[in-house]
């Protein structure tokens, strides 16, 4: 079900670089999606919610309306409330720690320089659908938006053939302080965040992971407005020593590959005994668990446990495939926490497992994936913020640095900005 190799094996490199789908025979049909939402707006939402999503809907039934968010209030249960409420207001602490203030720094001379930070006005959050339900991602989304003082946060998520959202995602979306929830999934929900249209007003930023028709979506909208990170399938890597329990392993593995076909789980340890055990651990828990069809296609093509030579070699393995998810499942977790140099989140010791992290802790769970947390930081607060340098010289100040301006300047080939010194610096 999942294979067991050594690191000098010729596979690990190809598990390490992470070699999925191809992505260009999807890019085509994204484009089109976009191109058509772009110049036919509502109609073209309209029309292609019914062909992916079997729903029917109109204009006005598009946007999800009080009494829905109050229906779906009525049919959740209390313990649901309870912990939304609690996972909220751990991710609202973690994220109010985040927050940078503006600056101004004077100098002697008069001299002004300092940074103006403000929220972007309008955000748009994907939640996927799909294979799960995540109302946790609409917390994870939100929240930092609220925090960051985003006025308006817009979700869009994909409905089912009904035309209605799962009510636990609208009960997650109204403790989140999302102003404006839309019944749109795919590269369409995008591409009206992006364009606008009659109905949707375009945002500022999106965020979200999607699957790979959103990902696509969301890199060519890029630059018309921001984007979080292009998020692929997940992936979870446990460092794990001869005191690691197989039991605990095998679970947090089997956490990640739940998610999706394209999802990894990878063990590195140099206990051969453990690796065994883990392997037998995982056939066990497969039995009794759901989601046997997904786990066991992630585990085959996408997961591996592989016996390292020693920790140095797993610790090296595990910073080139910089994972989205990275379990420290040793003794001493925080005796290796400074070699870590690449991972999204770090989950430290055996009774941290990864779900922690994924609901009520309060760092965030939307991470960088695909070797991306080489280059990439988790959601956060400035990922909904904005930033303006301020900038102001004295007369003395400008003719203290005047001729070392016009020096670079004319370097350039650029007389006018050379001019626009020079001219103050002669009155």
């Amino acid at each position: 079900m999942i294979r067991l190799v050594e690191s000098t094996d010729c596979s690990v490199e190809k598990i390490i670089k992470k070699e999925y789908q191809e992505q260009a025979v999807y890019e085509e049909r994204v484009q089109e999606i976009l191109m058509n939402v772009r110049d036919r707006g509502d109609e073209a939402l309209i029309e292609y919610t019914s062909r992916f999503d079997k729903a029917n809907l109109t204009p006005e039934t598009m946007r999800v309306s009080p009494g829905e968010i109050d229906e779906a209030y009525k049919q959740v249960d209390d313990a649901f409330v309870k912990a939304i409420r609690k996972a909220r207001d751990n991710i609202a602490a973690f994220h109010g720690k985040q927050l940078h203030q503006s600056w101004l720094e004077t100098s002697e001379d008069g001299t002004i320089l300092g940074q103006l930070l403000r929220p972007l006005e309008r955000a748009g959050i994907y939640v996927p659908g799909g294979t799960a339900n995540y109302p946790s991602s609409v917390l994870m989304n939100a929240v930092p938006a609220q925090v960051a003082g985003v006025k308006e946060i817009v979700m869009v998520a994909p409905p089912h053939a009904d035309g209605s959202l799962q009510a636990s995602t609208l009960v997650a979306a109204a403790e989140a302080g999302v102003t404006e929830i839309y019944k749109l999934g795919g590269a369409q929900a995008v591409a009206a965040l992006a364009y606008g249209t009659e109905t949707i007003n375009k945002v500022d930023l999106i965020t979200g992971p999607g699957n790979i028709y959103v990902t696509l979506a969301k890199k060519m909208v890029y630059g018309l407005v921001n984007i979080d990170m292009l998020a692929g399938p997940s992936e979870i890597l446990v460092i794990a020593d001869e005191k690691a329990d197989p039991v605990y392993v095998a679970a947090d593995l089997l956490s990640q590959a739940e998610h999706d076909i394209l999802a990894s789980a990878i063990l590195l340890t140099p206990s051969r005994s453990l690796a065994t055990e883990v392997q037998k651990e995982i056939v066990r828990q497969v039995g009794y668990l759901s989601r046997k069809e997904i786990m066991t296609a992630s585990l085959r093509d996408y997961s591996a446990i592989i016996i390292t030579r020693d920790m140095e070699e797993a610790l090296d393995l595990a910073n080139r495939y910089a994972p989205e998810h990275l379990e420290l499942a040793v003794e001493a977790p925080f005796e290796l926490l400074g070699k870590i140099k690449n991972a999204g989140a770090i989950f430290m010791g055996h009774f941290t497992p990864e779900p922690v992290g994924d609901y009520i802790a309060g760092p965030n769970h939307i991470l960088p994936t695909g070797g991306t947390a080489r280059f990439y930081s988790p959601l956060n607060v400035d990922t909904f913020m904005k930033k303006s340098s301020i900038i102001s010289y004295s007369p003395d100040r400008l003719r203290e640095h005047g001729d070392d301006i016009i020096k670079l300047a004319e370097t350039e080939g650029l007389d006018a900005h050379a001019n626009a010194v020079r001219v103050r610096m002669s009155r």
